[in-house]
């Protein structure tokens, strides 16, 4: 009787364990497909891939942080590519996102001519309006200026010979004042309510490129987005002695504004942040995870390198130092202890048409949230 015991046990365990990762694999693949067109600057993607988060929060019965709203508004400048998105080299029609992209500051263009090269990799037309540069690699990103003339980028290993003729049509606009917004929750602790412990990812990506071509994020960071709500759903069923709070960051593809943002304007006293773990890239994880702030935070590196020697959750535990490449960034500056973690190993699509659902593994989602659920109780005290 005790052996069977143990086995449904086992069995149960790894239910919960494969409900976990259906409902990670749901939001990445919700987040990463055509509905929500990169949660970027086109279609309303980011807008409604904010609405779709805050009901999430709502449905796992986590609180407004605010007690009010889930939305924290702000708003920037962004360059966009709503429509048009038309480029033939020689008279060949290039596929963009796949032959080519569009550099994020272009300014619109329609025209075409002959092309002056420059160098090997350089060519332009006569008057300089319009710049074609071939590359190893396309990777796409966001902008808030538009420069006074337009750059393709071509992919030097699907394009074969020299670029000496161009017809072009590309429209761009460069939007004042885009409304993004923060989505932000919590769940109130039972003993220390107004100490935090606050775990955050952006849920932007880049949008789309033209009316066909989307960038789906899911690695970036639709990944780290499915953790974050993972753990949301594990602390309403068990609850801490201090609050936690979720923030899921609009903007930081295109300079980490909603995080700074946020920072400058917080809901919660920052003093009251015990502790922020900022997720990003989290879709794989077959080396291990790289911790960034983990020279400035000696004493809590050391605390999860020990949950993760006795529990054996991840293959290595990275160090590196200070940099402003995530969210944790502007939180630091402001004196509020943090690590940004991303996942290492597997596949490494990023910022490009390919980082797509299909191919993301999420093969340490469980082990992440395991860790960091140890990690917050060692915070705490435990």
């Amino acid at each position: 009787m005790k052996k069977v015991f143990s086995i449904f046990l086992l069995i149960c365990s790894v239910k919960v364990n494969a409900q976990d990762i259906s409902y990670n694999r749901m939001i990445v693949d919700t987040l990463s497909s055509p509905a929500f067109w990169g949660r970027g600057y086109t279609k309303d993607g980011m807008k409604k891939a904010g609405e779709y988060l805050s009901q999430q929060f709502r449905l796992l019965g986590v609180k407004p942080l605010d007690g009010k709203d889930y939305l924290q508004p702000f708003s920037y400048s962004a360059n966009t590519f709503p429509d048009d998105m038309k480029v033939s080299i020689n008279d060949k029609k290039l596929i963009p996102g796949i032959d080519f992209i569009v550099d994020h500051k272009s300014k619109g263009f329609e025209g075409k001519g002959k092309l002056l090269q420059k160098d090997s990799l350089h060519f332009t037309n006569t008057s300089g309006s319009l710049k074609i540069i071939l590359e190893n690699k396309l990777t796409w990103s966001a902008s808030q200026t538009q420069d006074s003339f337009a750059t393709v980028k071509i992919d030097k290993t699907r394009f074969k010979g020299i670029p000496s003729r161009f017809k072009i049509e590309i429209e761009s606009q460069l939007i004042k004042n885009f409304l993004a917004s923060n989505v932000c929750g919590m769940i109130p602790g039972t003993q220390k309510p107004d100490s935090f412990l606050f775990i955050t990812a952006h849920y932007d990506h880049l949008g789309g490129m033209g009316e066909d071509t989307y960038f789906p994020g899911a690695n970036d960071n639709a990944s780290g987005v499915a953790l974050l709500l993972s753990l949301a759903k594990y602390y309403v069923a068990n609850q801490q002695k201090y609050s936690i709070g979720f923030i899921l960051f609009a903007g930081e593809e295109i300079g980490l504004l909603g995080s700074k943002y946020y920072s400058e304007y917080p809901t919660v006293p920052l003093k009251n942040i015990r502790f922020l773990t900022n997720t990003d890239l989290a879709g794989t994880g077959e080396e291990g995870i790289t911790v960034v702030n983990a020279t400035l935070f000696p004493d809590e590196f050391a605390l999860m390198n020990r949950i993760n020697d006795e529990h054996k959750y991840l293959s290595a535990i990275g160090a590196r130092g200070k940099a402003a490449n995530s969210d944790h960034y502007w939180f630091t500056e402001k004196g509020v202890p943090s690590f940004f973690f991303y996942t290492r190993g597997g596949v490494t699509f990023y910022h490009d048409v390919r980082d797509r659902a299909a191919t993301l593994p999420l093969n340490e989602q469980a082990d992440l949230l395991k860790l960091i659920v140890k990690f917050n109780e060692g915070l705490q005290g435990n």
